[in-house]
């Protein structure tokens, strides 16, 4: 249930090119893509998702040829977008009953399995009998991959679930993700890079159209390791920090001044401390790469 992506290319009439002549193989279990808003994400998951097509290219999955054959692959495909949009006033039950009617579950007996097991998948059973249109954020993400599951879906792409989400929320939403996964192929798309820590085990990093990275999460900090420097400053002195060093963070402390993280091959000089690199570090090296000192 490998996805493959070669070639791929879409450039808007604008004059935007969201993607970039992009190469991506996605194998099953949980798949961070990992970017800043407009990094391309968002039209990618669409052009997979079959929602527009591109310019140029291929995608293939599962022996499906998603470009020449769309249907077959919205047939195995399960697609959560940025804005999932529901009926007012329709309890989620029976919402999903009508969505499981349009994916073409004709059995009244079948359907009430199937509404039960993704009702209960995402500790939404409990609020069964409540309107869709009442739930809160969090509840309705929920919403979203419990249709989404609903034909039994090989692939599955959730795109920006969690902006928005408080902490609680957040955990159960990646705690339903993290279920879902185990056996699927999951296509997480985010530019928050603690989820893509808490969830994913394989990850690509997408900026401009391009994927500037593709590694394990892992693998990806064991590469910095030994290369990342911090120091307390003055919050005066962070312009002339920026401009001699490549500051990845900064954060304010309680007193006022500020803790940088810079990165380098080498201590770059005795007022820095060594310092465990993290996803973040990671990310923030990829974003800044043509501008590393």
């Amino acid at each position: 249930m490998k996805l493959s992506i070669s070639n791929l290319t879409k450039t808007y009439t604008n004059g935007v090119k969201a993607i970039d002549n992009l190469h991506l193989e996605i194998n099953p279990g949980m798949f961070g893509l990992l970017g800043p808003n407009g990094a391309g994400k968002s039209t990618l998951m669409r052009t997979i998702a079959t929602l527009q097509s591109p310019d140029n290219g291929e995608i293939a999955f599962d022996n499906i040829n998603v470009l020449d054959n769309p249907t077959a692959l919205r047939k195995v495909l399960g697609y959560l977008p940025q804005s999932f949009g529901v009926y007012p006033k329709v309890s989620a039950e029976k919402l999903l009953d009508y969505f499981a009617i349009l994916k073409g579950i004709a059995s009244k007996k079948d359907r009430n399995i199937v509404v039960q097991e993704v009702l209960e998948l995402t500790n939404l059973y409990d609020v069964r009998k409540k309107s869709v249109s009442g739930y809160s954020g969090g509840m309705k993400q929920r919403f979203g991959i419990a249709q989404l599951l609903l034909n039994n879906p090989k692939l599955i792409i959730v795109d920006e679930p969690t902006a928005g989400l408080d902490p609680a929320e957040r955990n159960r939403f990646l705690n339903v993700l993290r279920e879902v996964g185990t056996s699927n192929t999951v296509i997480f798309s985010t530019h928050i890079v603690d989820d893509i820590k808490e969830l994913c085990t394989d990850m690509a990093i997408m900026n401009g159209g391009l994927v500037l990275k593709h590694e394990t999460p892992s693998n990806a900090i064991e590469e910095i390791e030994d290369k990342i420097w911090s120091k307390i400053i003055d919050s005066d002195d962070l312009d002339w920090n920026e401009k001699d060093f490549t500051v990845l963070s900064s954060n304010y402390n309680q007193d006022n001044s500020i803790t940088i993280r810079v990165f380098s091959m080498d201590c770059p000089d005795v007022t820095f401390k060594a310092a465990k690199p993290n996803l973040e570090d990671v990310y923030f090296i990829e974003l800044q790469r043509d501008n590393i000192k």
